[in-house]
């Protein structure tokens, strides 16, 4: 009977160091997934943040070709409503140059109208007064009563 619980001793103590061994390659197999598995997470990661800085600096790039097109685009507009502007402003001191011509003729001409039709009606009272000397009729051009003098 010892020989038989010592062969179950022996049995149980191998088996023992078995299930050791199998934990053992177990552990070793866990670690060298776990290794695999956290050197791809990192693979992974270091290849979505490249590829994230990619894209921003991509995002940069075009922004800022966006803005150079928009500045210059603006720039352009710029420079065409000052055109337009400026000749807008020519053209209103052109045309009240050639008004203020117009009304400096038109004053002109009012003024010796005015002053003719004046003399005349001066002329006349005089006349008919007796006080204009000898008459030499109407001058037809100026409108006036003449008198010799």
């Amino acid at each position: 009977m010892a020989s038989h619980q010592q062969q179950a001793r022996q049995n149980a103590a191998e088996t023992r160091g078995q299930a050791r061994e199998k934990a053992g390659q177990m552990t070793e197999k866990g670690r060298e997934t776990k290794d695999a598995t956290m050197s791809k997470t990192q693979e992974t990661a270091q290849s979505a943040r490249d590829k994230a800085a990619d894209t921003a600096q991509s995002a940069k790039d075009r922004t800022y070709e966006g803005k150079e097109q928009t500045g210059g685009f603006m720039r352009d507009k710029t420079e065409a409503a000052k055109e337009k502007a400026s000749h807008a402003a020519q053209s209103a001191r052109d045309t009240a140059q050639v008004g203020k011509e117009k009304t400096g003729s038109f004053f002109q001409s009012a003024g010796e109208q005015v002053k003719g039709a004046a003399q005349g009606a001066a002329d006349a009272v005089k006349h008919t007064f007796g006080m204009g000397g000898e008459d030499t009729g109407r001058d037809e051009s100026t409108g006036t009563y003449g008198r010799k003098d």
